[in-house]
């Protein structure tokens, strides 16, 4: 009885053993989520973000209706980065494209998403099953990024223009369980309706940033701002004892 006890405890402790070595090789799952439009100092940040030579970046323009313009302007900001762009149109047809929206994202280092509208943007990465891909590349460690819908995508919710007349909540593939309001200082209705929608409980507190701000996540954890120039900041926005409460996140690194 005593070898079979033995035994045992020697099979747990090697589970446990392989359990932890499991855990310490597990991929970093890492946002990158700025507050205005795609950049080349953004894009510099994402390739280091990477760790590679020369990544395979994807550019999702699903928001803007993989508008023509836009996909000539990623292209353009990429030109000269010591990266390999690539485009993910999602308004396509199966003679066209040789292998599955998975086989593409999924074989990236990272992902970038378009500014647009939003709520169209979701429905269709629901309907294409692009929204569980997504979260595939996440788990995997593929740097997921972008800026305004592509910023807003990856939280609970936040506000969009995404519906005529009035800015709406509307929520998000739920990676990083905050709210989220980009464009914060650009657009004089953003931080009024943010304040206004976390104190009465529709959104929960979370992070507004500046068009030309950022903040990093990994594994679901706030881990760093960037910016671009020293007037741009990321704020975490709450409620503490019945009233708005705005914390200046401090700026780690200038990026150019």
């Amino acid at each position: 009885m005593k070898k079979i006890g033995f035994a045992l405890i020697f099979i747990s402790l090697c589970f446990t053993a392989m359990a932890q070595v499991k855990n310490s090789t597990a991929a970093t799952r890492t946002i990158f989520a700025y507050g205005g439009q795609f950049t080349k100092p953004f894009m510099r940040y994402v390739i280091a973000l990477t760790k590679k030579q020369n990544p395979r970046i994807c550019f999702l323009p699903t928001a803007t209706g993989d508008n023509a313009a836009t996909i000539v302007s990623w292209y353009e900001v990429c030109q000269d980065l010591p990266m390999q762009p690539y485009v993910q149109k999602t308004f396509i047809a199966s003679y066209t494209e040789p292998k599955t929206f998975e086989e593409n994202l999924l074989s990236m280092d990272a992902i970038i998403v378009s500014g647009g509208n939003t709520l169209n943007m979701l429905a269709i990465w629901k309907a294409q099953g692009i929204d569980t891909v997504l979260k595939k590349a996440y788990n995997k460690g593929i740097i997921l990024a972008g800026g305004s819908a592509g910023s807003l995508c990856w939280f609970d919710g936040g506000t969009t223009d995404s519906r005529p007349k009035d800015l709406a909540i509307i929520h998000g593939l739920a990676f990083i369980a905050a709210s989220h309001c980009p464009h914060y200082r650009s657009e004089p209705m953003r931080k009024p309706l943010y304040f206004d929608n976390i104190l009465r409980g529709r959104l929960s507190p979370g992070y507004a940033i500046d068009d030309l701000a950022g903040v990093v996540f990994e594994n679901e954890q706030f881990v760093r701002t960037v910016a671009i120039d020293d007037k741009s900041h990321a704020y975490y926005v709450s409620v503490v004892n019945g009233k708005i409460d705005e914390k200046l996140l401090p700026v780690t690194e200038i990026i150019k």
